[in-house]
């Protein structure tokens, strides 16, 4: 069964994965399909990985939004054609610079708490 620590990293490498294109900007975005999918599945994994942390993980680290993190997955795959590309974009831009900071210091906590290993 995989740990708290391991859906973190899983997060942490899909908002790199999403980083590597994005830089291309928003334009490249909206004409590039594949770059869509792209940003759009990794936020999903994002989502995907966040529903399986821990509730004492979510309760110490009330300042990210866990709920609206599933629920961006949740409206990704089950209104897939309906998504707004340039919220995904917004989302990009605003919200996983931070969502990323947060992640690498919660990463750091289990460095030095082994017993959240």
């Amino acid at each position: 069964m995989r740990n708290d620590r391991e859906w973190l990293l899983d997060i942490l490498e899909a908002i790199e994965k999403i980083e590597k294109y994005s830089s291309q900007g928003y334009t490249t975005f909206r004409e590039d399909e594949l770059l869509q999918v792209w940003v759009i599945h990794y936020l999903q994994v994002i989502g995907e990985a966040s529903n399986h942390l821990s509730k004492s993980l979510m309760d110490r680290n009330t300042d990210v939004p866990w709920a609206d993190i599933v629920g961006l997955r949740n409206i990704l795959v089950h209104q897939y054609f309906g998504i707004d590309l340039g919220r995904v974009w917004e989302t990009v831009e605003l919200y996983l610079p931070s969502l990323k900071q947060r992640v690498k210091e919660i990463l750091a906590d289990f460095e030095r708490i082994p017993e959240n290993n």
